[in-house]
């Protein structure tokens, strides 16, 4: 029942060609373009420095294609990828509001599965979004030693490969919880814009949360601050997991704090959208 939840809501979801462009294409490809737009602009002031400075000190050293891929892995949950791909995400979760839907396809179906389904595509179109940036994140770093003449070499190996891919992971689940915000105010308001705004209203308070935190004795180190911020959970387990001088300065226990904090902003929207969704009439929906 989940498989056809999935496989309906996948084709769905394809038909739209528009949420599904500004989702995973845009920011990587408009990423690209002022990237490499960029690096002419550096050539041509390199060029003008070519005679007064060496070549290393203008242009770099050899380019590790690996290295930049394993480091790409981590900003996969940058705000400009969590924004865009709330566009996906209200459309999946409000859609069927919005164009008044769910009484057609809600007989077809449990509830909890219904919207398990909405959440698997969700997860899918996430996929598909980050494996974008890093394809575009590749092109860019093959764009970037092209122009300034630099060697490029390829050192992927077990330690590379071991921090991409828990990285990866992490990212993937930093932009899970967070869309899952979308889906409770979706469920909450039966709106599409609130499945919109909501997510970025509490992105943003939970920022400034985090600037004004030592004026209201909150340490990064506290159980509270992790909790209320899962944005510094997922920095301080990418920060543990790059290691470092930065990850050894940690106190014991951080682990265990920002894993509870993205389990919680996970679980607890997913499990609130499922109850109030298995209560509500939606015979005019």
């Amino acid at each position: 029942m989940l498989a056809d939840a999935i496989r309906s809501e996948s084709y769905r979801l394809l038909k739209n060609r528009t949420a599904v462009f500004w989702s995973v294409f845009f920011v990587p490809v408009v990423g690209l373009a002022i990237s490499i737009f960029g690096f002419f602009m550096v050539k041509s002031k390199a060029d003008q420095l070519a005679g007064k400075l060496p070549p290393e000190l203008v242009l770099g050293g050899p380019l590790d294609l690996g290295a930049s891929l394993a480091g790409n892995a981590g900003d996969l949950a940058n705000p400009a990828i969590l924004a865009f791909l709330l566009i996906g995400a209200a459309t999946l979760y409000a859609g069927d509001y919005r164009w008044e839907t769910w009484r057609l396809i809600s007989a077809r179906n449990t509830r909890p599965v219904l919207l398990l389904g909405k959440v698997g595509v969700l997860k899918l179109l996430t996929l598909a979004a980050m494996l974008v940036f890093l394809l575009i994140g590749s092109i860019s770093d093959v764009a970037k030693g092209m122009i300034f003449d630099r060697p490029m070499t390829f050192g992927f190996g077990a330690e590379q490969a071991g921090e991409f891919s828990l990285l990866f992971l992490l990212s993937f689940v930093r932009v899970v919880q967070f869309l899952m915000i979308s889906l409770l105010a979706a469920t909450l308001t039966r709106s599409l814009l609130a499945a919109l705004f909501i997510p970025l209203v509490v992105g943003v308070g939970q920022f400034f949360l985090g600037q004004f935190a030592p004026m209201l004795g909150l340490e990064p180190s506290d159980w509270l601050a992790q909790l209320l911020m899962p944005g510094l959970a997922f920095e301080t387990l990418k920060t543990l997991i790059k290691g470092g001088m930065e990850a050894a300065a940690m106190p014991d226990g951080m682990r265990i704090k920002a894993i509870v904090s993205l389990a919680v902003w996970t679980l607890a929207p997913l499990a609130g959208a499922i109850a109030w969704f298995g209560r509500q009439d939606l015979s005019k929906e």
